[in-house]
This record gives structure tokens, C-alpha cells and sequence, in this order.
């Protein structure tokens, strides 16, 4: 190819540097062009995205926590390399795997993608046969016995599966569920205190019987010490989230435990084209969970601790004098396990409700997204903020703010 016809080859199609026939290295500056482009692209406002101050939580709907610099930056360099998929998910799965204190470990779609995979691993084993068939359960394990108190919706992930769920509440009821179909005894750790049955007294009822346990621990990333705790305790599988407490991408997750368990997972999972074919996790983001991961336990969570109460500081102090207000930090117990603020009022000195307060809150500017927004169990009437997610210097824009509306509303 002669100059000239480079010349004229490149102007009539641009390309990104590379190299072109009898070792001629050609430079493009669109590539460049195209970096700087997007860098300055503000596509929340091109595209009429609202964005917020999330005094809240870390759930889907708020599209879960913000992702730290290192873990944007493991996406961008997973970005720029092939790999195979499962050599990666091979690799990631070790690292996790030691760190968690677990025999083997993946990454997942979420948590709920970690529950669908989990459970078919359970019932088809390493039979290829059986996993092609799914959620076709002829010849197979399928039903999953569970506490009533812990079907509240997320359980129904495991009827992806084609699975049967079978709901109990006492000791009892669980033996006499347990027969030659049962496939998995599932506990989901956000309603442990709801339920009749412990942690001890689940695993207890799996290895007496030989039948997998799992637990569901989507948003227990704190304290840290949980991200091994129940492997130590002896679940045969536990799933998390990924894009919450340990600020990875939204739609990763992870599913760690045994070794037999979590291979036979693997056949029903990307690039495998069983029943969770579609739980589809790119090398990115792989990559960038196992960054979230290990920052997430290295990081120093006392420091952090006393940042949040600080910023939890300066919004009570800012409203604790207004008349008629009440405040009242908590932690809760199980789940979003962080101070936790239960802002209340006396409605004859404040003419508003939490509702109101929520709404009012959301539509300023900017806006702020906080819980509540009714009563809430058994409380009275008012909302309920959190500091965890907020950036730096934000606790004062919503102090500012919920003292701004109760002043309003005063009488």
C-alpha cells in the first residue's frame, strides 16, 4: 500500500492507533479526542438524571453505594486486556476464597444470582445432564426448607431453579419437612431474630441430615469480621452483595463455600450455558469486586466508625434544640449495621409529617433521599437517616436542610 493510499484509507475511516500493513504504525487522534470527550461529559444532565444526597441506604433502588477510586480503576484497567473468562473467575475465586476463609468462591451476578447458582449446584452436582435440564427437577433434589419468618421475598430467588420451597417455624416442622427430595436448608441472616430457629440450631439440622446449608448475607458486609464468620461457622454456602457495604459494582455479588458446591455452581453460571447463563458478570467487574473485597478488609473500619459518628454529630446537633424534636441514634442489629438516626416530633409544635418531610426533602435542591416517611415499627411518626453514604461535607447540607423544613413547619 503506497502512502498516499494510507493517507487517503485513514481519512475516509479514522481508526484508533494501531498498525498497518508493511509495519507503517499509524497515530489517530481520535482516540484521543474520544477520551477527552467523554471525561468532559456531564451524562446525568445530557440525559436528565436526577442525582441526589443518599442520607439513606444502600438498596438496589438507590442504585446501592459509590464506588471508591480503586475499584473504578480496576474496571477501567480490566477494560483494556482479553482474558478468558473462566481463568479470571478462577483466579478471583482463590483470592476471595483465602481472604473469606473459604474452601472456594465466585463472583457473581449479586446476591441474588449467588442464591440461583448456589442452589443448582446443590441439586445436579457435577452432572452436565441434570444441569442442562434445570429448572426441569424429573430426577433430582429440589425442595429448599425455610423459616417462615425468612420468606420476605428475596427466598424467591431459589424458585428460579425450578425448586420447591417448604416453609416451617419450629424444630419439628423442620424434621418432618426433611425427606429424600430435600435439596438445601436456606437461612436468610437479616430476619435472624424473627425466626425460632438459630444459626447453631440450622447447621446442626444440615449435618445431622447431610444436607447443604446456605445463608443469604446480602448486606452484612458489616462488621467485617461477617465476611468470614459464617464460613468459620460451618454454612456450606453464603452469599453477599457486592455493590453495598463493600462499595463494588452494584451487579456483582459473591457466593463462597465449599469447594464440591461451588464447582457444580460454576456449570450453571457464564460461560456455561445452564440455567444462569444470563447472570452474565464481565471481567471488569470481576476484577473489580476482588479490589472491593480486599480494600473493604484491609480498610481501617474503626477510623471510619468514628467518621460516621462525627458526621451523625453535626446533624443532631444542628436539630436537637428545634422544639418539639426528638432524636434518637441507633444501630440496628442485623443488616446496615450503622448509626442510625430516628428523627421524631410532637405534632402540635410541628405541623408536618414524616412523610411530608421525606417528600419535601427529596424535591429540594439538592434533593435528599432519607428512610421512613411513615410509622415505623411502632415508632412514632418521623424519618430515619443514615451518614454512610454521604460525601464528604454532605452531613451539613443535611442537617441544613431537615432544620430548614422543621423550622417551616414550626408553630
Amino acid at each position: 500500500m503506497k502512502r498516499r493510499d494510507v493517507i487517503k484509507f485513514l481519512s475516509a475511516a479514522p481508526l484508533a492507533g494501531g498498525i498497518i500493513g508493511n509495519g507503517l504504525t499509524v497515530q489517530s487522534a481520535s482516540a484521543e479526542e474520544a477520551t477527552t470527550a467523554i471525561a468532559g461529559r456531564d451524562l446525568f444532565k445530557e440525559l436528565g438524571l436526577k442525582t441526589f444526597i443518599n442520607a439513606s441506604c444502600v438498596c438496589t433502588t438507590l442504585t446501592a453505594s459509590l464506588m471508591p477510586p480503586e475499584v473504578t480503576q480496576a474496571i477501567a484497567k480490566g477494560a483494556e486486556e482479553f482474558v478468558l473468562l473462566n481463568d479470571v473467575l478462577d483466579k478471583v475465586g482463590a483470592k476471595i476464597a483465602e481472604l473469606c476463609h473459604a474452601e472456594a468462591a465466585t463472583v457473581t451476578a449479586g446476591c441474588w444470582s449467588a442464591l440461583v447458582q448456589g442452589l443448582a449446584g446443590a441439586m445436579t452436582g457435577m452432572d452436565r445432564k441434570k444441569v442442562m435440564q434445570l429448572p426441569n427437577v424429573d430426577g433430582m433434589k429440589y425442595e429448599v426448607i425455610l423459616q417462615k419468618a425468612h420468606a420476605n421475598g428475596y427466598h424467591q430467588a431459589l424458585t428460579n431453579t425450578g425448586a420447591k420451597l417448604i416453609i416451617v417455624e419450629t424444630l419439628e416442622e423442620v424434621e418432618a419437612a426433611i425427606n429424600e427430595k430435600t435439596a438445601m436448608l436456606w437461612f436468610l441472616n437479616r430476619e435472624l431474630n424473627k425466626g425460632k430457629l438459630n444459626y447453631e440450631q440450622w447447621l446442626a439440622l444440615g449435618k445431622k441430615h447431610n444436607i447443604p446449608t446456605m445463608i443469604d448475607i446480602a448486606s452484612d458486609a458489616h462488621p467485617v469480621e461477617n465476611l468470614w464468620k459464617f464460613n468459620d461457622m460451618g454454612f456450606d454456602m453464603v452469599a453477599i452483595s457486592g455493590g453495598k457495604a463493600m462499595r463494588g459494582p452494584q451487579s456483582t455479588g459473591i457466593l463462597m463455600g465449599k469447594k464440591d458446591l461451588i464447582a457444580a455452581s460454576r456449570l450453571s453460571a457464564p460461560p456455561n450455558s445452564g440455567i444462569c447463563r444470563g447472570h452474565k458478570v464481565n471481567k471488569e467487574e470481576i476484577l473489580a469486586m476482588y479490589v472491593a473485597l480486599e480494600r473493604h478488609i484491609k480498610m481501617d473500619h474503626e477510623k471510619e466508625w468514628k467518621m460516621w459518628e462525627a458526621s451523625m454529630a453535626v446533624v443532631v446537633n444542628t436539630i436537637k434544640n428545634i422544639n418539639g424534636v426528638k432524636t434518637e441514634v441507633f444501630i440496628p442489629e442485623i443488616a446496615n449495621y450503622t448509626p442510625t438516626l430516628h428523627l421524631s416530633w410532637d405534632d402540635t409544635k410541628i405541623k408536618m409529617t414524616g412523610r411530608q418531610l421525606k417528600e419535601r426533602l427529596w424535591n429540594g435542591n439538592p434533593g435528599i433521599e432519607v428512610m421512613g416517611g411513615g410509622t415505623m415499627g411502632g415508632k412514632r411518626d418521623g424519618i430515619e437517616l443514615s451518614v454512610w453514604q454521604l460525601k464528604p461535607g454532605q452531613e451539613k447540607i443535611v442537617a441544613n436542610r431537615v432544620k430548614e423544613e422543621l423550622l417551616k413547619a414550626s408553630v
